[in-house]
Order: structure tokens, then sequence, then C-alpha cells
């Protein structure tokens, strides 16, 4: 096993996206256009209130099926309402596309591939988005 870097970005997101078997290319749209203009970035003033374009930020999206964990029973989690792969790499595709058509450097990882992710947290930051 190689150590291949797939996707490197500078200063921006780290986004797990989880696609669930319900969601569609307009949940997609929602959530890119979202994340485009959360103001999440600090300002002069050192208040959330630049979005990842005013910053000239980059992004990593790394699929991540494993959000949709479901574990109220039992002690092994179940996937069942993760989208199938093939459902989910074509929202995954969709989703990243729609960032980089949105004037977004979008990195990614590899599609339903075991990785390594290394991630400096800046900041006390961590948010969970559903659309």
């Amino acid at each position: 096993m190689g150590h291949e870097i797939i996707g490197e970005i500078g200063a921006g997101l780290c986004i797990f996206l989880g696609v669930g078997k319900e969601d569609s290319e307009e949940n997609a749209k929602s959530l890119a256009d979202k994340i485009k203009n959360l103001r999440i970035f600090e300002d002069k003033q050192g208040k959330m209130n630049r979005s990842i374009t005013d910053i000239g930020g980059e992004l990593l999206v790394v699929s991540q099926f494993t959000l949709y964990a479901d574990c109220r029973k039992g002690n092994r989690p179940s996937f069942s309402d993760a989208a199938l792969p093939a459902d989910a790499e074509r929202l995954y595709q969709f989703f990243t596309q729609r960032l980089r058509d949105g004037g977004l450097k979008v990195a990614t990882g590899q599609f339903q591939a075991h990785m390594n992710i290394a991630l400096i947290n800046d900041g006390p930051v961590t948010i969970f988005i559903e659309s």
C-alpha cells in the first residue's frame, strides 16, 4: 500500500459528505450553495462574517457514509439509511461539481476507498449541515 496523496488543500474547509438514500440532486445543490455562502470565517473584528469565497479558501470533500450510522439499537451500527454506492457516488460528483461551478477550488478523496486523512482544525468550529 502506497501513501499517494489524492486530495490536498491549503486554508479552507474539510467537508465530510454523507449521502442518504433519500437524497437528491436538489439536496446536493442546496447544500453546495449553502456551504459556498456560509459566513463562518472571522472578519477583522473576530466575528464569523466571511464565507469561503470571501477568503479565497479551498475545499476538501471526502465521502463519508458512516455519517449515516444508526447506533440506537444494539452494539453494531446500521448503515441502512446511507445511499447505495452508485447513487452516493453520483451525488458526490454532482455536489463537488456544483462547488467547482461556483468558482471554488475543490479537492476530493477517493470514493469508496480506505483513506488516512490528516486535518489541522484551526479553531473550535465543526458544523453539521443537513439539506
